[in-house]
């Protein structure tokens, strides 16, 4: 991004106002607290360069627009406000500068807020130049980096990066009517990574609250940068009404920017660059009055909530808490590029049944390279005007899109449509007329997309000058991962994954571990149970709304989980695990050590595990682990009409029981012409597979068009209505050394590879646990196999 210095551009006021103000130069919170005390308009507080440890700056007095007091640093960034320390500014026109916040060990609830106490605000200040990262907290605080009260303040040219805790970075705050239509500007701010939270409260900017949605902020929000800003899937939470967001730039942030309540927002000029990551998003709608216009999408590869145009559906009724409908918002001259598919009437179900209302939709371009669906009307009853949208993308025309060819040139790597698409002349006047395009460049000739056809520059989010006026060397902290015991009880598990740092191993005791929420693994963790006991996961009994999952393992993370009893008799969950979301493509992993999965016996779809369409796992290991009394086991199928796709690198499976199973104890599918192309793994040694799909068209297995599949040593029994337990096609699957007794006979084709298969009764000393008796053929001392057949104790 293009840089200028900070004395030509900046802080040109704070400069002027400086020339002939009284300094007053501090070393100590004593001397500061002094100086506060006593500081007229016009006056300069210096803090002396170093290390202010443990403080409460105070930054409060009575300035004038032509005087303001001015609280700064020495040197900007060489006052390092560090340990349990926090900023209160308050007053009139107070300008604070160049600190830096770090190595923070607080107990305060916000690290900068514009108020003294909840009488004392702040009315026309500034927070400026400044850094904040990684500031920590004490456990159990969910802390704002920058919480605004009063009216007219600014917070400007700061860099904001590393929050790891739960809660907001920065909020508006409108409870009550000296804070509502307070104008506040939040411009030229970079807001650096934010890691993943795994739970609501990890937006980046909120401003207002479901409560005070009603109310009208005025806030604006311009010219900031947004890079890896993961934290959940708001982005930025509109929460309030009549806010500009314009400007601003997106980078590679997996999430959108979310009109969640309130009304009338304006939202402009803004470019959204997903590069490619999976989750990115844009703008997600909900409530009456928007307009949005001139906005750039490019490689946004959400979908869902995370596509790149979203409109909700509404609750009837709604509670300020939940989902207006959609009505009379405007979305003109968008150019989407390369990104996921716009969707209309997301969320639609039985309590989100109001269709978007009174919606203009015109002038908007999509290019897409890919073939796919671009356009999504998810309810027939959805209400837009469509008008001259116009659509360059592989495959057939899409609903409220007229099909063309655009010709395109390149300003740097931005793509810009040239004067040679006579059919993006054709544009619609509506009620909104824009007399300028994303690049602030009047409109001469009104045409589709966000730029004029062959513009010369970019826009300004693109050219930006954001973050501090100096460099901050931020280093993210080591933070070395530590053992957590966990006492049994409800909800006790989650809170110990919600502070445990990556790569923690979890101990459970024995004892009853409730579940009253799903769980997100958003971090490589290890949860390990009683070896020598049972420590069992359950869900809350008589949920109002049963759990989907108990947990989800997110994209780019490995969950480890070891002598553990998951059981899902309570309430009737659909799954044990599930994948990332769909279409969240980054690797992740699962391993089972272990672990007795049981009565996961939900028939709506319900397996114990299931990969979600468009995901992929590196490995999911199952070693020493059963499968007991339920619907299916490991299902990954949802892909099965996609040519080519696959949900899982590599299966393992070791020592390791199927029994009861109702439905296949492995689904595992690739849609390919032929099965010698690589793609996908399975492993399965010494396991067993008891009553798994006893029907006659049932299967134990299904691992059509896997690449390579290994069957051996394993054992299929009392299966006795199965014709085909298993079909192996292909030079690269084999079975050797197993036994198949009532469970029907394996398949072989296509060059694939049966060896010494015994088909005898196994003679259990106990088939609960499946122990061979001594003349079992199983033991290798009876069999030809030289090897133990079922499992190894």
């Amino acid at each position: 991004m293009k840089k200028t210095t900070l004395t030509a551009i900046l802080f040109t006021v704070l400069i002027n106002v400086q020339l002939n103000a009284q300094e007053i130069k501090v070393a100590s919170i004593e001397a500061f607290n002094a100086a506060v005390k006593s500081v007229k308009p016009g006056e300069v507080i210096i803090l002396k360069n170093g290390v202010w440890k443990d403080v409460k700056l105070n930054a409060g007095g009575f300035g004038t627009e032509d005087a303001p007091i001015i609280i700064k640093a020495e040197t900007p960034g060489e006052v390092i406000i560090s340990g349990n320390s926090t900023l209160n500014i308050y007053g009139e026109h107070v300008i604070v500068s160049g600190l830096w916040f770090k190595d923070g060990t607080s107990t305060y609830k916000s690290v900068v807020q514009f108020r003294k106490n909840s009488k004392e605000f702040a009315n026309n200040c500034r927070f400026t130049n400044s850094t904040i990262s990684y500031y920590k907290v004490a456990e159990g605080i969910k802390d704002h980096w920058v919480d605004i009260w009063g009216k007219n303040n600014r917070v400007d040219h700061n860099n904001f990066t590393g929050k790891v805790s739960p809660g907001t970075t920065l909020v508006v705050w409108l409870k009550g009517e000296e804070h509502t239509e307070n104008n506040h500007r939040i411009d030229n701010n970079l807001f650096g990574a934010r890691p993943e939270l795994g739970v609501n409260g990890g937006e980046t900017i909120r401003i207002g609250t479901s409560a005070n949605s009603k109310k009208s902020s005025n806030t604006l929000v311009e010219r900031n940068v947004f890079a890896g800003c993961d934290g959940e899937i708001e982005i930025i939470s509109n929460k309030s009404g009549n806010n500009v967001f314009r400007d601003n730039l997106f980078i590679g942030s997996k999430g959108s920017l979310t009109l969640r309540h309130g009304d009338n927002a304006l939202v402009e000029r803004n470019v959204f660059l997903g590069n490619g990551l999976s989750k990115t998003g844009g703008i997600r709608v909900i409530n009456s009055g928007h307009i949005i216009r001139n906005n750039l999408m490019i490689g946004l590869q959400g979908d869902g909530y995370r596509g790149p145009i979203v409109l909700m559906n509404g609750v009837p009724n709604s509670p300020l808490n939940r989902y207006e409908q959609v009505t009379n918002v405007d979305i003109q001259n968008n150019t989407i590029i390369n990104s996921g598919p716009i969707s209309f009437g997301e969320g639609k179900d039985e309590e989100k049944s109001l269709a978007p209302k009174n919606v203009n939709f015109s002038n908007n371009l999509v290019f897409n390279n890919t073939a796919q669906k671009n356009v999504l009307i998810l309810d027939e009853n959805t209400d837009v005007n469509f008008n001259s949208n116009y659509l360059d993308a592989l495959g057939t025309s899409e609903n409220g899109f007229s099909a063309t060819k655009v010709s395109w040139k390149e300003i740097g790597t931005v793509p810009v449509p040239t004067k040679e698409n006579p059919d993006l002349l054709k544009a619609t006047k509506n009620n909104l007329s824009f007399s300028e395009d994303i690049t602030k460049t009047k409109r001469v000739v009104f045409n589709v997309g966000a730029f004029n056809l062959d513009a010369k520059k970019l826009p300004k989010a693109l050219s930006l000058r954001a973050g501090t006026g100096w460099k901050p060397n931020i280093v993210a902290p080591i933070v070395k991962p530590k053992d957590i015991v966990v006492e049994p009880g409800i909800e006790t598990l989650r809170k110990a994954i919600d502070k445990a740092s990556a790569g923690s191993k979890i101990i459970l005791k024995t004892g009853e571990y409730v579940l009253e929420k799903t769980i997100k693994i958003s971090k490589n963790i290890i949860i390990e149970g009683d070896k020598g006991g049972a420590s069992i996961l359950t869900s809350k009994e008589n949920l109002d709304k049963p759990l989907t999952y108990f947990f989800r393992v997110n994209e780019g993370f490995k969950l480890n989980l070891h002598n553990l009893i998951l059981d899902g008799e309570a309430s009737s969950p659909k799954y044990a695990i599930v994948s990332p979301d769909k279409k969240e493509n980054g690797l992740y992993s699962v391993f089972v050590d272990n672990v007795i999965f049981k009565n996961f016996t939900n028939t709506d779809g319900g397996s114990i595990f299931k990969a979600y369409n468009g995901t992929k796992a590196d490995t999911l290991s199952f070693v020493n682990t059963r499968f007991e009394n339920s619907y299916r086991g490991l299902n990954l199928s949802y892909d099965k009409d996609e040519v080519g796709f696959y949900n899982a690198n590599t299966i393992i499976l070791k020592n390791s029981v199927f029994k009861d199973i109702e439905e296949a104890a492995i689904n595992y599918i690739r849609n390919t012409p032929t099965v010698e192309l690589p793609g996908g793994k399975l492993v399965i040694e010494n396991c067993v597979f008891s009553n798994v799909y006893n029907q006659e068209k049932g299967y134990t297995i299904r691992a059509n068009g896997i690449h390579i599949v290994e069957i051996s040593n394993t054992v299929f029994v009392d299966s006795y209505r199965v014709e085909t337990p298993v079909s192996l096609k292909g030079s690269n699957h084999f079975i050797k050394n197993s036994l198949f007794h009532d469970a029907g006979f394996p398949k072989i084709s296509k060059n694939a590879k049966e060896t010494a298969l015994l088909y005898k009764n196994p003679k259990w000393e106990d088939n609960l646990l499946f122990i061979p008796s001594k003349k079992s053929v199983l033991l290798k001392e009876n069999n030809d196999t030289g090897v133990q057949i079922g499992l190894q104790y």
